[in-house]
Protein backbone atom coordinates (compact mmCIF):
# COMPACT_ATOMS: atom_id res chain seq x y z
CA UNK A 1 0.00 0.00 0.00
CA UNK A 2 2.65 2.41 0.91
CA UNK A 3 4.70 2.41 -2.35
CA UNK A 4 2.16 0.91 -4.75
CA UNK A 5 4.27 1.66 -7.84
CA UNK A 6 7.88 0.47 -6.57
CA UNK A 7 9.56 -0.89 -8.75
CA UNK A 8 12.50 -3.23 -7.27
CA UNK A 9 14.69 -2.92 -10.76
CA UNK A 10 16.17 -6.82 -10.41
CA UNK A 11 19.68 -6.38 -12.93
CA UNK A 12 23.31 -7.60 -13.12
CA UNK A 13 23.08 -10.96 -12.01
CA UNK A 14 26.08 -13.03 -11.34
CA UNK A 15 27.60 -16.09 -9.98
CA UNK A 16 30.03 -15.47 -7.45
CA UNK A 17 33.59 -16.66 -8.50
CA UNK A 18 34.77 -17.23 -4.92
CA UNK A 19 31.82 -19.15 -3.55
CA UNK A 20 29.91 -20.78 -6.96
CA UNK A 21 26.52 -21.15 -4.64
CA UNK A 22 26.04 -17.59 -3.86
CA UNK A 23 24.70 -15.47 -6.86
CA UNK A 24 24.73 -11.13 -6.33
CA UNK A 25 22.25 -8.99 -8.11
CA UNK A 26 21.67 -5.64 -8.61
CA UNK A 27 18.88 -3.72 -7.47
CA UNK A 28 17.74 -0.13 -7.91
CA UNK A 29 14.21 0.98 -6.12
CA UNK A 30 11.85 3.48 -7.68
CA UNK A 31 8.70 4.49 -6.45
CA UNK A 32 6.03 7.04 -5.33
CA UNK A 33 5.02 7.13 -1.59
CA UNK A 34 1.09 6.67 -2.46
CA UNK A 35 -0.72 5.29 0.92
CA UNK A 36 -0.05 5.46 4.59
CA UNK A 37 3.39 4.10 6.40
CA UNK A 38 3.56 3.03 9.93
CA UNK A 39 0.31 4.47 10.65
CA UNK A 40 1.42 7.91 8.89
CA UNK A 41 -0.16 9.64 5.90
CA UNK A 42 1.04 9.23 2.61
CA UNK A 43 3.38 12.19 1.52
CA UNK A 44 3.16 11.75 -2.48
CA UNK A 45 7.42 11.70 -2.32
CA UNK A 46 8.82 10.01 -5.05
CA UNK A 47 12.07 7.83 -3.95
CA UNK A 48 15.32 6.65 -6.34
CA UNK A 49 17.66 4.94 -3.99
CA UNK A 50 21.25 3.86 -4.89
CA UNK A 51 21.92 0.92 -6.18
CA UNK A 52 22.22 -1.82 -4.08
CA UNK A 53 24.19 -5.55 -4.06
CA UNK A 54 21.82 -8.19 -2.87
CA UNK A 55 23.06 -11.98 -2.98
CA UNK A 56 21.50 -15.56 -2.43
CA UNK A 57 23.18 -18.31 -1.36
CA UNK A 58 22.30 -22.37 -1.83
CA UNK A 59 22.68 -25.67 -0.67
CA UNK A 60 23.73 -28.86 -2.46
CA UNK A 61 19.71 -29.15 -2.41
CA UNK A 62 19.32 -25.91 -4.30
CA UNK A 63 17.53 -24.64 -1.50
CA UNK A 64 18.35 -20.87 -0.25
CA UNK A 65 19.96 -20.84 3.12
CA UNK A 66 21.32 -17.22 3.23
CA UNK A 67 19.70 -13.55 1.54
CA UNK A 68 21.66 -10.60 1.86
CA UNK A 69 20.24 -7.13 1.01
CA UNK A 70 20.53 -3.82 0.80
CA UNK A 71 24.41 -3.12 0.63
CA UNK A 72 24.74 0.36 -1.14
CA UNK A 73 27.02 0.77 -4.06
CA UNK A 74 27.01 4.32 -4.45
CA UNK A 75 26.08 6.54 -1.62
CA UNK A 76 25.71 9.02 -3.94
CA UNK A 77 23.23 8.44 -5.67
CA UNK A 78 19.39 8.68 -5.68
CA UNK A 79 17.24 10.43 -2.74
CA UNK A 80 17.70 8.63 -0.12
CA UNK A 81 20.67 9.50 1.86
CA UNK A 82 22.79 7.10 0.31
CA UNK A 83 20.72 4.52 2.27
CA UNK A 84 19.49 1.07 1.13
CA UNK A 85 16.70 -1.05 2.06
CA UNK A 86 13.80 0.08 3.92
CA UNK A 87 15.83 2.58 5.87
CA UNK A 88 16.27 4.45 2.61
CA UNK A 89 12.91 4.00 1.71
CA UNK A 90 11.21 5.73 5.15
CA UNK A 91 14.25 8.27 4.54
CA UNK A 92 13.67 9.34 1.25
CA UNK A 93 9.53 10.33 2.15
CA UNK A 94 10.83 12.26 5.16
CA UNK A 95 10.25 9.20 7.65
CA UNK A 96 13.31 8.01 8.58
CA UNK A 97 14.22 6.20 11.87
CA UNK A 98 15.60 7.52 15.19
CA UNK A 99 18.75 5.70 15.27
CA UNK A 100 21.88 6.17 13.87
CA UNK A 101 22.30 3.43 11.38
CA UNK A 102 18.71 4.62 9.35
CA UNK A 103 20.20 7.75 9.28
CA UNK A 104 22.33 8.99 6.07
CA UNK A 105 26.34 8.29 6.38
CA UNK A 106 28.58 11.23 8.01
CA UNK A 107 32.43 10.95 7.68
CA UNK A 108 34.22 11.89 10.64
CA UNK A 109 35.92 15.58 10.57
CA UNK A 110 39.63 13.50 9.55
CA UNK A 111 37.91 11.42 6.45
CA UNK A 112 35.94 14.52 5.41
CA UNK A 113 39.25 16.70 4.92
CA UNK A 114 41.10 13.88 3.52
CA UNK A 115 38.13 12.96 1.03
CA UNK A 116 38.20 17.16 0.10
CA UNK A 117 42.19 16.78 -0.48
CA UNK A 118 41.23 13.94 -2.96
CA UNK A 119 38.31 16.07 -4.67
CA UNK A 120 41.29 18.68 -5.45
CA UNK A 121 43.86 16.54 -6.48
CA UNK A 122 40.94 15.32 -9.13
CA UNK A 123 40.09 18.46 -10.08
CA UNK A 124 43.80 19.31 -11.01
CA UNK A 125 44.10 16.04 -12.59
CA UNK A 126 40.90 16.72 -15.08
CA UNK A 127 42.17 20.23 -15.82
CA UNK A 128 45.88 19.44 -16.42
CA UNK A 129 46.66 15.63 -17.53
CA UNK A 130 50.26 16.55 -17.61
CA UNK A 131 50.07 17.01 -13.90
CA UNK A 132 48.93 14.18 -13.32
CA UNK A 133 51.05 12.30 -15.15
CA UNK A 134 54.53 14.10 -13.02
CA UNK A 135 52.88 13.35 -9.96
CA UNK A 136 52.34 9.99 -10.58
CA UNK A 137 55.43 9.08 -12.15
CA UNK A 138 56.92 11.02 -8.85
CA UNK A 139 55.51 8.83 -5.98
CA UNK A 140 55.77 5.27 -8.09
CA UNK A 141 59.38 6.05 -8.57
CA UNK A 142 59.89 6.21 -4.59
CA UNK A 143 61.75 3.51 -3.13
CA UNK A 144 63.00 2.38 -6.14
Amino acid sequence: KGFSDLSSNYHHFRVDPFEPNRVWFSVKFIGSNTGPIMGRPATGKSVESPVQAHSVTFNEQGEITKLTIGYVLDKETGNTGGLGGVFGLLYGIGYGLPFPEAQPYKPSPIYGTLMQGNQVLQNLFKANPSAKKAILGFVTSIGK
